[in-house]
C-alpha cells in the first residue's frame, strides 16, 4: 500500500515539525506519498508544495481581516485539491484559525483528519473544543496534561510527548559562545529574550533596559546578551549588551539566568536547565479582553505543566524594571532560590515526555491507515 498524505502547516514553527513527522513516516513508509501547504524544510523532505507558509503566516486581527477573500479562496482551492487527490489522511499542525475551520470542510468529504500539536483551547475559547469532537478522529497532542483535558470532552486525543525532548546538544560549547561575544566565562550572564514580533518588543524593551541598569548598579561584573529575533529592531541598543542574532537559543543555553516574554522560550529555558523570571505586556484594551477570556491560572507553560508557579511571572502592570531586576538576581547567583528553580525543571522535562515525538506520531497515524 503507498498510501498520501495531504499537510497543512501555515506557520514556520509548523514546517518544521511537518519536516519531522515527514521524515518519520517515510522512515517507516517509504512508498507514503506527500502533499500539501508548508514550507521549505517540508519540500526538503519530499511534500508536493500547493501553497507556501510564507503566503499562510499572517498575523495580527487587522492583517487577517484584510486577507479574508485570500483565506475564503484557500478554503476552495484546498477542498478542491482533496476531491482531486483523495489523500488517505489529511495531517494538520496547529494553525487553529484556518485549520479548524478547513477540518469542518472535510467532513462532507469523508477523509479521515489527524490533527499533531493541538489548539490551546483549554487556556481560551474552549467552545472550539466541539470542532475536534465532531470533525477531528485523531488528535495527537503535546502537552502531558492535555490527554486528559480532550478526552474527558470527547476529543480522542493521545500524548505523543513534546518537540523540545528532541533538542541536540548546543551547537557551540561555552568557552566558544563567550569568547565569541567577548564575554567572561567566570562572571553571570543575564539572557533577554523581549519577544520575536516588534509590537512585543516595543512594549517589553525599555523595562528590560531599566531592569538591566538596576541590576547593574548593584552588580558592576553582570553581562547581559539579547536573544534577538530576525526582523525585530532594539532601540536603543546600550554597547554594554551583547547580541546573539544568528542563532538566539544559544543565548539562552549559555546564560545564568533569563529574563523571557512569555512563550515558547520559556519552555525551552526550562529544558535549557536556565532560570528565568517570564513577563508580559499587552495593550490595555487586548489586555482587558484577555482577563475575560483565559482560563488558565498562569501565562508561562513551565507553571502550567508543574501545576503550581516554578517560574515567577509578572504581568501587565506588575510587569516593572524593579520587580524584574529583584526577582531575577537572586538566580544569577548560587541561591536557594536557583536551586529550587532548577530542581522543578527536572520535574518538568519528565513530564515533557521522551524523544521519539516524531516517530510516536508516525506511528500512530500509520496505524489508522492499516499500516
Amino acid at each position: 500500500m503507498s498510501p498520501t498524505f495531504f499537510f497543512v502547516a501555515g506557520e514556520a514553527s509548523g514546517d518544521l515539525h511537518g519536516a519531522k513527522l515527514i521524515q518519520a513516516l517515510k522512515n517507516l513508509c517509504p512508498e507514503a506519498r506527500f502533499l500539501g501547504h508548508g514550507g521549505d524544510h517540508m519540500a526538503q523532505e519530499g511534500m508536493e508544495m500547493k501553497e507556501h507558509v510564507d503566503s499562510l503566516a499572517i498575523m495580527g486581527f487587522a492583517e487577517v481581516i484584510k486577507h479574508l477573500p485570500y483565506f475564503r479562496q484557500l478554503l476552495q482551492n484546498t477542498i478542491a485539491l482533496l476531491n482531486e487527490n483523495r489523500p488517505d489522511r489529511v495531517i494538520l499542525i496547529d494553525y487553529p484559525g484556518f485549520n479548524l475551520r478547513l477540518a469542518k470542510k472535510i467532513r462532507p468529504l469523508g477523509i479521515p483528519i489527524t490533527y499533531f500539536i493541538l489548539p490551546q483551547v483549554w487556556a481560551w475559547k474552549e467552545k472550539r473544543v466541539h470542532l475536534l469532537r465532531d470533525y477531528v478522529d485523531q488528535a495527537l497532542c503535546i502537552f502531558p496534561f492535555e490527554e486528559q483535558w480532550f478526552r474527558e470532552r470527547g476529543v480522542e486525543a493521545m500524548f505523543v510527548g513534546h518537540p523540545f525532548t528532541e533538542h541536540e546538544p548546543p551547537t557551540m560549547d561555552h568557552d566558544t559562545f563567550c569568547q565569541r561575544h567577548s564575554l567572561q566565562k567566570t562572571k553571570p550572564l543575564l539572557a533577554l529574550f523581549p519577544g520575536s514580533r516588534q509590537q512585543e518588543v516595543d512594549r517589553h524593551w525599555p523595562v528590560f533596559l531599566k531592569a538591566v541598569t538596576l541590576l547593574q548598579d548593584r552588580q558592576e561584573d553582570l553581562q547581559v546578551v539579547v536573544g534577538k529575533a530576525p526582523h525585530v529592531t532594539l532601540t536603543p541598543l546600550p554597547v554594554t549588551i551583547h547580541v546573539e542574532q544568528d542563532t538566539p537559543r544559544l543565548a539562552l543555553q549559555h546564560a545564568t539566568a533569563a529574563l523571557v516574554a512569555s512563550g515558547t522560550a520559556t519552555l525551552e529555558a526550562a529544558v535549557f536547565g536556565t532560570p528565568l523570571v517570564v513577563c508580559y505586556r499587552l495593550n490595555p484594551l487586548s489586555w482587558f479582553l484577555v482577563k475575560r477570556i483565559t482560563k488558565v491560572p498562569f501565562a508561562s507553560m513551565v507553571n502550567l505543566i508543574a501545576n503550581r508557579q516554578v517560574v515567577p511571572e509578572y504581568l501587565q502592570g506588575e510587569m516593572t524594571p524593579a520587580h524584574l531586576a529583584k526577582a531575577v538576581e537572586p538566580l544569577l547567583h548560587e541561591t536557594p532560590e536557583r536551586d529550587t528553580m532548577l530542581t522543578a525543571f527536572k520535574e518538568v522535562r519528565k513530564a515533557l515526555g521522551e524523544p521519539g515525538v516524531y516517530e510516536r506520531a508516525a506511528q500512530a497515524i500509520l496505524q489508522r491507515v492499516g499500516l
